[in-house]
């Protein structure tokens, strides 16, 4: 008895640990969204004049277009000039028009994020003072409206063919070769194969609306169809397509001339398609792990190949889940699925568990990054959600294992009963043959007796057949042998079907396929969700920077020139924390190649012009080379405060330079 549970407690305890690896591996890649970080100029300010280009920073790279960026004035029209260009690592700019007037204006921005998900967003800024815009900036959203449903509705359909067809195919192969010539096995996995190339064509047309217009017109356009084949993710798309058409090949070889071969040649060739197999699966589960969430961010050169085991793991365990519920219902009552077939599925599906395990762990550390995260933001809500949807799939796991073991229990006893009865027979056939003739009268009369019953099953169908003749048609024979056939089928189903572990099975096996395709949808969401790590990372940048406005941080880069000899420099003012009260003030003078220089005299005044206040001098103390500080810089009320710096290169070069700036 204890060697019976001690196996079952193990498995338990590994279906948990891979219920654990699944629901923290979220979609099973990682990585992450880009997210805006920065911005130059900053959310909400005002400057003095118009700058000369707006810079934007991501907390990875993205990919652009020509109206990636975009710069609007307050009546919505276009001031950016050229296209955006990347700066530096993860910092884009757009040149803007010059000589714009004073006013508010909107900063939107659409790009494609390393991981292939469409980024949109707005802010503004004000030149001079703000101003009403007609520019709404809540609209600005990326892959919505119909062409996002509809390519959130190709990405999942995309997946579950991958998990049909290459769960499908491996449960032939490794479990049930039998199985090759079922026609409902064989549709089933035909159906995967068509999903995944019809949502694979679909997603490439898609795509180039997806990331720009989100309008359904723009589906066929040729150009953005172009655009999208240099992309990494059109890349991707045209490889998958030639990769099914190699798993084309491999589905017409296993349910064609695998099945009409004898068992000895289907050995060899077994291992052909194995080889074979595993080779395309692995490159489809590539087409994603290379464009998506394990192809950027931490450790992406372990994030690809471990993504590629977590792909092929799912397919194992739910698609040859579903592969052996097509086969517990539609298989022929003259080919049933067998208890041994269940049993090598049941294997199947540990090894997939172990592999889950392993790539699941590993993947929940890249995307998740803090326990926080799990409540704290939608990746991880989703997440806390496929937690309760595993945790009920592996618990129906459990009792379709029980049911398994019944199934094969049964069919183990019903062999050894078979055999027993045979040498009975036999036995009892030798003692009858030195018995004499009595038992040879008796064994007559048994035939006799069984011929009996044969002619009155037969006697419909007899008498037909003899009308038939005597009517010259052969129609009504025919007819009527195939009901026979239809009655011994029925027959044969119901024998079948009254077996209560088989039954059993059946249920069970049906829950967890229900189960699991809602679990395919949560993970579809997931792959689309910004990971928990990245969420949280942006809104500390967000978070840090919201800070440094509110408790200064206030920094402003002025250029002179005095006309003199080396009278050309920059600058520098900060003040901290730029409110009201009191302040600390420091002043940097630098040349044009950014070495820092003295000069005789450097002053500022601060002016509240919409108060009337001012202007209030400040003559800041020399420290350093360059350097100039001031503390207890009093600001008596908050608003927009004009701020002159008068600088002075000898004893007559002297020049005054200045800007707006929000104080309080």
């Amino acid at each position: 008895m204890t060697q019976t549970i001690a196996p079952r407690v193990r498995t338990l305890v590994l279906l948990l640990l891979a219920a654990t690896g699944l629901l923290l591996a979220g979609a099973g890649p990682v990585s992450a969204h880009a997210a805006l970080t920065g911005s130059d100029p900053r959310q909400g300010a005002v400057v003095d004049k118009a700058p000369a280009q707006v810079s934007l920073t991501f907390s990875e790279k993205v990919a652009l277009s020509d109206d990636s960026l975009r710069v609007l004035d307050p009546k919505g029209k276009r001031v950016d000039r050229g296209d955006p260009a990347n700066v530096s690592s993860t910092t884009y700019a757009v040149k803007l028009h010059s000589g714009l007037p004073d006013g508010t204006y909107t900063v939107t921005y659409q790009v494609v994020s390393e991981d292939s998900h469409p980024v949109a967003g707005a802010y503004t800024f004000s030149i001079g003072a703000p101003s009403q815009t007609t520019v709404s900036v809540s609209d600005q959203t990326a892959g919505g409206g119909i062409v996002g449903t509809l390519y959130g509705i190709g990405r999942y359909v995309s997946y579950a063919g991958f998990i049909v067809l290459v769960g499908g195919a491996a449960f032939v192969l490794a479990c049930w070769q039998r199985g090759a010539g079922v026609r409902a096995v064989q549709r089933f996995v035909v159906s995967g194969w068509l999903a995944l190339t019809a949502a694979t064509l679909a997603l490439l047309l898609m795509r180039g609306s997806y990331t720009s217009t989100g309008k359904v017109g723009d589906i066929f356009d040729l150009d953005l169809l172009g655009q999208v084949l240099q992309t990494k993710t059109g890349a991707a798309l045209v490889s998958r397509l030639l990769l099914l058409a190699a798993a084309a090949l491999f589905i017409a070889v296993l349910f064609g001339a695998y099945d009409k071969r004898e068992d000895d040649e289907k050995r060899d060739l077994s291992f052909g398609l194995a080889i074979g197999g595993t080779v395309v699966a692995a490159g489809l589960a590539a087409s994603w792990a290379m464009s998506e969430h394990a192809s950027t961010g931490l450790q992406a050169g372990i994030a690809m190949p471990v993504d590629v085991v977590h792909l092929m793991a799912v397919a194992g365990w739910l698609g040859g889940l579903a592969a052996l519920l097509v086969a517990l219902f539609r298989a022929p009552a003259d080919n049933p699925v067998e208890a041994s077939a269940v049993r090598r599925f049941s294997r199947v599906a540990f090894g997939s568990v172990l592999a889950l395990v392993a790539t699941g762990i590993y993947q929940s550390w890249r995307q998740l990054g803090s326990w926080s995260a799990f409540t704290g933001t939608r990746y991880g809500q989703l997440l806390l959600v496929k937690i309760g949807l595993v945790v009920l799939l592996v618990g129906i796991a459990w009792v379709s294992r029980r049911w398994t073991a019944r199934l094969v229990d049964t069919a183990v006893v019903k062999k050894a009963d078979a055999s027993g009865e045979g040498e009975t027979e036999a036995g009892d056939g030798e003692t009858d043959a030195g018995g004499g003739g009595t038992d040879a009268g008796d064994a007559e009369k048994e035939h006799a007796a069984a011929r009996t019953v044969a002619s009155a099953s037969g006697e419909k169908a007899a008498s037909a057949a003899v009308s038939d003749q005597k009517g010259g048609g052969s129609e009504r024979a025919a007819q009527l042998a195939r009901q026979q056939a239809a009655i011994d089928t029925a027959r044969r189903k119901q024998q079948r079907d009254a077996d209560p572990n088989r039954f059993g099975l059946r249920r069970s096996v049906l829950a967890e396929a229900s189960v699991a395709v809602v679990l395919l949808a949560v993970t579809t969401m997931l792959t689309s969700t910004e990971p928990g790590r990245t969420e949280e990372e942006a809104r500390a940048a967000s978070s840090a920077s919201a800070d440094a406005s509110a408790t200064g941080a206030l920094t402003l880069d002025m250029s002179f020139d005095t006309g003199g000899e080396d009278g050309k420099g920059v600058v520098r003012l900060d003040l901290d924390p730029a409110r009201v009260g009191g302040n600390e003030m420091h002043v940097y003078v630098q040349r044009p190649n950014g070495r820092a220089f003295d000069i005789p005299e450097v002053k500022i005044a601060f002016t509240l012009e919409s108060q009337e206040i001012g202007p209030l001098p400040v003559v800041p103390d020399h420290i350093a080379t360059g350097h100039w500080s001031a503390s207890g810089v009093q600001i008596p009320m908050a608003g927009e405060w004009k701020i002159a710096v008068t600088v002075r290169t000898s004893d007559i070069d002297q020049t005054t330079v200045s800007k707006n700036a929000q104080i309080g």
